[in-house]
């Protein structure tokens, strides 16, 4: 079983956080919610209040093996000005963890410079911000350490890739069928 620690903060996009974190959960996993805010429960872009299993600063991040933003405005912005997280990223790609980013926030590994040379994708409007990648206009996209994923309808999708990375294709295909989702 890996660790997941999906970060989070005010503004970020409740769905692309919640479906990946319930993919992930399916595929029995220990995923926890981590509030970059200095409180536990966040308002989201929507305004629905959610409440992380942590702050940032109670977790030891060298612990997980994946390290998740969900996207949303001004969650995104929110993250990527996190200072304790922008560390925490830069130090869990130079151990080998891998890292995951939906809709707007794979901008903020393009400002770390995590994408230097790799292919990804975003929400449009935010590509400029990919600094050193190759954008690709794909829904999700994998390369090496770095997934990505463009918005929220590919919530599911990078779910599913996250898990086909942790468990296997087999098991990534069990909970694509346990959840009826026939898309991809």
């Amino acid at each position: 079983m890996s660790k997941v620690y999906a970060f989070m903060a005010d503004g970020s996009e409740e769905v692309e956080l919640l479906s990946v974190v319930n993919v992930l959960l399916r595929g029995g996993h220990d995923v926890k919610l981590v509030s970059v805010t200095g409180r536990k429960e966040i308002d989201s872009a929507h305004h629905i209040k959610i409440r992380a299993d942590y702050e940032l600063s109670e977790i030891d991040v060298s612990d997980g093996d994946v390290l998740f933003l969900p996207g949303g405005m001004p969650g995104t912005r929110n993250l990527g000005e996190d200072e304790g997280l922008c560390k925490a990223l830069l130090k869990a790609y130079e151990d080998g963890k891998q890292l995951a980013a939906i809709c707007a926030a794979p901008s903020i590994f393009g400002k770390l410079g995590l994408l230097e040379g790799k292919k990804a994708t975003c929400f449009p409007g935010f590509e400029q911000e990919l600094t050193g990648a190759e954008y690709t206009h794909q829904g999700v996209i994998t390369d090496g350490r770095i997934t990505t994923a463009r918005g929220l309808g590919y919530g599911l999708d990078l779910g599913l890739e996250l898990l086909r990375i942790l468990a296997g294709e087999e098991k990534s295909q069990e909970i694509k069928q346990e959840i009826q989702y026939d898309q991809i």
